[in-house]
Parts: structure tokens; C-alpha cells; sequence
């Protein structure tokens, strides 16, 4: 009875370290599976499509103004985006072709607005983070511009500007009471400029555009605003008409 015993527990034994001699390698560590990242030969298969590496915001100055080009689709040999700059946002639709070693875009407006045009840029393989080019209006009254822009997100940020707690916390009437229209206006707008409000005023254009932080992302930011915000533009408003009306004598 022993004898048969000891002859099953050893037979226990063996069939253990053939297991573990076919689930571990060599080092002691368990082999990975490849295959799902090999086609058939040596080589791995690229985890993301080139052509998704295009898509995203490119900013930069675009005459005196600064623009944001955004790739919005890439499919075969078509391209799709928007351009965004001088109070304007504008859709954009054309074809992509590979040379060499980068990408050549020609991408037009749809040419319903009297500022509409016509790009051509290029983006190379090595440098996806980058594009140039011109941009061709339709009315030819008007000048063609060459940009070269950067990559760069659009990022909504309370910290930033002259007047930041005007997005952070409800303003009281000491927070204004003493400041001249100008500076009213400016902490106003600058509510607007956190949130990639693209302006039609030149003014304001010229005071933001030249901010690192300011990116210019929509035409429309009604939905965007906080409660805190919308709050604080109603007072700001009120203060700035106030000093309108009473110039110097108001609040000093």
C-alpha cells in the first residue's frame, strides 16, 4: 500500500515541473503573445495611423491676426477643418497627397463670405507638429497671407490675464467701483478670452492675440460661460456704463 503511494505522488511531481517548463521562459518570466503585433513577418504593425497624427489645432500669426487652422478629418485623400481668426470661423474641405516625405494640403472655404479662400500647406512625416503655407483669397482685392503655425490645443484657463478673478469668484462692487471704462472693458472681454472667444473688433484683437495663453477657438461662447462669469459680466456692464455716463467724476 505504501509502495503505491510513494508511486502516485512522485507521478504528481513530474507531471508539475512539465507544466511549469511549458508556461515559463528560459529567464524564470512567462512568454508574451506577439502576434497581435506582428503581420506575418519581423516587422511590428504601426499602433496609430499616420494621418491621425494630423488631426488637432495649429496656431499661429496669420498677417496681423492670429488664426487657428484645425484638422478636424483625414480619409484617403481628403481633408477636413475650420479656420478660425478675425471673428471668423469658417469650415474648410479639400484633398491631401503624399510627396516624399510630407503632406501637401489644398483646402478650400466654401466662399459664401466675402473672406473666404483657398489653403495650401504642407506637413512633413518628420514634424507632424507643424505645418506652412499660403492662403490665396477669393476676392482678389484682398492680399494672400504665409503663416507657418504650431501645434497647440485650445485649453479653457481661470488663471489667466490681468483680471483672473473675474472667472474665479463672484465679484463685488468694490472689485470695480473705481476703475475707468477701459479697464472695465478689458476685464470684461477677458472673460470672453479665456474661452478662445475669437474677436471681430480689432481692438481687441490686437490686446489679446499677442497673449501666449489666448487661443482663438469659436465664435460662440454662450454655452460656455460659468454662472460666476455670467454674473460678473452683468456687473461689469453696469459699472461700464456708469463711468461712461460720469466720466472722471464716477467712483473717484
Amino acid at each position: 500500500m505504501r509502495k503505491a503511494w510513494l508511486i502516485l505522488l512522485a507521478g504528481g511531481i513530474l507531471i508539475a515541473c512539465n507544466n511549469d517548463k511549458k508556461t515559463d521562459s528560459p529567464s524564470g518570466d512567462k512568454t508574451e503573445d506577439t502576434t497581435a503585433t506582428t503581420n506575418g513577418t519581423n516587422s511590428p504593425i504601426a499602433a496609430v495611423n499616420f494621418l491621425d497624427k494630423l488631426l488637432g489645432s495649429f496656431v499661429g500669426a496669420f498677417g496681423d491676426n492670429k488664426i487657428t487652422l484645425l484638422i478636424t478629418k483625414v480619409q484617403g485623400d481628403s481633408i477636413l477643418g475650420r479656420s478660425i481668426v478675425g471673428g471668423n470661423d469658417r469650415p474648410f474641405a479639400g484633398t491631401i497627397i503624399k510627396s516624399g516625405g510630407s503632406y501637401t494640403v489644398v483646402a478650400k472655404e466654401p466662399g459664401d463670405d466675402p473672406n473666404d479662400g483657398i489653403f495650401n500647406f504642407s506637413i512633413a512625416e518628420s514634424n507632424p507638429d507643424s505645418v506652412s503655407g499660403s492662403w490665396k483669397p477669393n476676392n482678389a482685392k484682398k492680399p494672400a497671407k504665409a503663416y507657418s503655425l504650431g501645434r497647440k490645443q485650445f485649453e479653457y484657463r481661470n488663471d489667466v490675464g490681468s483680471y483672473p478673478e473675474a472667472s474665479q469668484r463672484l465679484l463685488k462692487a468694490k472689485d470695480v467701483e473705481n476703475m475707468y471704462k477701459e479697464e472695465l472693458e478689458l476685464m470684461r472681454n477677458e472673460i470672453f478670452a479665456r474661452h478662445g472667444f475669437c474677436f471681430k473688433k480689432k481692438n481687441l484683437r490686437q490686446t489679446f492675440e499677442v497673449e501666449d495663453w489666448y487661443v482663438p477657438n469659436t465664435v460662440d461662447i454662450k454655452d460656455m460661460l460659468t454662472d460666476i462669469e455670467k454674473k460678473n459680466i452683468e456687473l461689469i456692464k453696469r459699472y461700464e456704463k456708469y463711468a461712461e455716463e460720469y466720466g472722471d467724476e464716477y467712483g473717484r
